[in-house]
């Protein structure tokens, strides 16, 4: 079985085999995957990882195959004016949802308590098949490690404990739907 095991350079001499999963699976740095060739093939690269669109990969055997962000049943989000629109991403962002941000318009995952909550705001809402490239984050790092919020700490190690303007609390004790917070 082929083992994809690194990235490769984004402009490398791609095959022409394409790698094509959903935005939950382009997460999981570890898995069994299936190739456009139709053979089977292990997906092994460093945990913490997420693949995005375009991205190429090197495998074991000198192959590069390119990532490719299968289309998934979304929530395509519109509003009337560029307000509205900011709004409904700042409360989205404010319970750490995956969002992707196009020109006019937002995408989150099918969620219908969300989706309530974003009607509730005066967007419009369309359930769409499409590729969902959520944005990475200005702080993304990798799994595990800290990184910083508007000064605030903000790590998902051990104990995961987490910090928002002066307070402090365990992940397990709540979720993030409980209270709302600034950053």
């Amino acid at each position: 079985m082929r083992t994809i095991h690194a990235r490769a350079a984004p402009l490398a001499a791609a095959s022409g085999i394409t790698l094509t999963l959903d935005f939950d699976r382009r997460q999981h740095a570890r898995q069994r995957v299936l190739l456009s060739s139709g053979e089977e093939a292990a997906l092994a690269l460093p945990r913490g990882e997420v693949l995005h669109d375009g991205d190429c990969l090197l495998a074991d055997d000198g192959a590069i195959i390119t990532v490719k962000a299968a289309p998934e049943r979304v929530l395509h989000v519109a509003c009337i004016d560029s307000l509205a629109l900011a709004r409904t991403a700042y409360h989205l962002g404010n319970r750490h949802v995956p969002v992707q941000v196009g020109d006019g318009w937002l995408r989150i995952g099918v969620d219908h308590v969300l989706g309530a909550m974003v009607r509730g705001l005066g967007a419009l809402i369309s359930e769409i098949e499409a590729p969902f490239e959520p944005e990475s984050g200005a702080y993304a790092s990798a799994v595990g490690e800290a990184h910083q919020h508007g000064g605030a700490g903000h790590s998902h190690g051990p104990g995961r404990i987490h910090e928002h303007g002066g307070h402090s609390h365990g992940h397990g004790d709540h979720s993030h739907d409980d209270h709302s917070h600034d950053h």
